[in-house]
């Protein structure tokens, strides 16, 4: 582990532009996390993961042809750390539960009311606990999608699946929520 953090360091203080790299971690780190926090369902593997990932990026100095092509990187590798916890024996044998909720953007809007904003915040909560009961699959598509605004072709691209694969499991995904969602206000 020592080794590794050195040689971490040592690629960092060799990384000749650090406000460059700064921007990077502000442009994409939120987005990685949120992503990595669905996954996961933990913030703190979910933040290993992030910092993985940009270990990743600085280690590997790739020339991106866009900035699209950069975000869809740093999703995949994203993805792939995810991936990657989920083959541990120690995520294998411990129960997941989230430990705090997925922070959102933009809580209230300027003019509404404190009532409204309250019932759109537990609106969002419900509908962000429904997304993390679903099967990963469909999770990650369905953040990928709606979430990050990412086309299905994107998404294709990122998570190595074919177009109409990420189609179904977009359709069952809505499926699914939409029958949870509607179970839910059933019993109320």
């Amino acid at each position: 582990m020592e080794k590794k953090s050195r040689g971490a360091q040592e690629t960092v203080s060799k990384f000749s532009d650090m406000d460059w790299l700064q921007q990077k971690i502000d442009r994409y780190s939120d987005m990685l996390y949120r992503i990595a926090f669905l996954q996961l369902r933990n913030s703190q593997d979910a933040e290993d993961v992030v910092q993985e990932t940009f270990y990743q990026f600085i280690k590997g100095r790739k020339e991106f042809e866009t900035a699209e092509h950069e975000k869809a990187w740093l999703i995949k590798v994203t993805l792939n750390g995810c991936r990657k916890v989920w083959r541990s024996a120690w995520y294998r044998h411990r129960e997941t539960l989230p430990e705090q909720e997925l922070p959102q953007a933009g809580e209230t809007e300027a003019g509404s009311s404190m009532e409204s904003a309250v019932l759109q915040k537990e609106r969002r909560r419900e509908i962000m606990e429904t997304v993390m009961k679903l099967p990963r699959k469909y999770r990650e598509v369905i953040h990928l999608f709606y979430y990050q605004q990412m086309s299905i072709k994107e998404i294709a691209l990122v998570t190595g699946r074919k177009e109409s694969t990420v189609t179904s499991q977009l359709t069952r995904g809505r499926d699914m929520l939409r029958k949870n969602l509607k179970e839910e206000y059933l019993y109320e």
